[in-house]
């Protein structure tokens, strides 16, 4: 199978998609598809057995999903890099897929050339992100660090929510009414606002106040 280029394993449980991968790289690519397998635990096995330059990883995969498995490969085979290629885009599978050690996030509907070029980047040691995940993941950096309340603020803010007045809340809390006034301080430099209202709006906004 191996014909001198950049050595890679496939790992899909979907038969048609793996093949279909297998085809893309088969000829005037520079890769060798050294092995196949349908579930993480196969593929451990054969980056064990065939030590490639690369692990082209679907995140959904029985057995041994890919997170599961790209956390072993960079563990225990920290020679292969691991490419994941998958048809998800959310912030949390991407996150988990990036945290786990992976070299690349791509997505399925990536063009022959760009999986080519992405998997002889991923072996020279580049990062590898698909443009519409570079996108998401600066997007999440750009968000602003939240800043949990306490149950104290919560209080005050579903108070304030209500419509209650400082001294309303106060009685409400059992509290004095400077005591509330220093929760709203507090509340107003954490959601970086300047009124009662803007605070409730920026906290459901960011889901640290729940409403009815």
């Amino acid at each position: 199978m191996s014909g001198g280029g950049l050595r890679i394993v496939v790992v899909d449980d979907h038969t048609v998609m793996r093949a279909g991968v297998v085809a893309l790289l088969s000829a005037g690519s520079g890769i060798d598809v050294v092995g196949e397998a349908g579930d993480g635990r196969a593929a451990l096995d054969l980056v064990e057995r065939y030590d490639p330059d690369v692990a082209l990883v679907d995140l959904r995969m029985p057995v041994l999903d890919g997170v599961a498995t790209t956390t072993e490969i960079v563990a225990r085979f920290p020679r292969t890099r691991v490419l994941i290629l998958t048809t998800y885009d959310t912030d949390a599978e991407i996150e988990r897929g990036v945290e786990a050690g992976a070299i690349g996030y791509l997505l399925k509907d990536t063009t022959r050339e760009q999986l080519v070029d992405a998997i002889h980047a991923a072996a020279r040691g580049e990062t590898v992100l698909a443009p519409r995940v570079a996108e998401r993941l600066v997007a999440r950096m750009r968000q602003p660090v939240q800043v949990p309340l306490t149950a104290r603020e919560a209080d005050v803010l579903n108070a304030v929510a209500d419509g209650l007045t400082n001294a309303e809340i106060g009685r409400r809390l059992v509290i004095a009414e400077a005591t509330v006034k220093t929760h709203l301080l507090r509340l107003f430099a954490k959601l970086d606002v300047n009124d009662r209202t803007r605070a409730v709006v920026v906290a459901m906004e960011r889901g640290l106040l729940r409403r009815p």
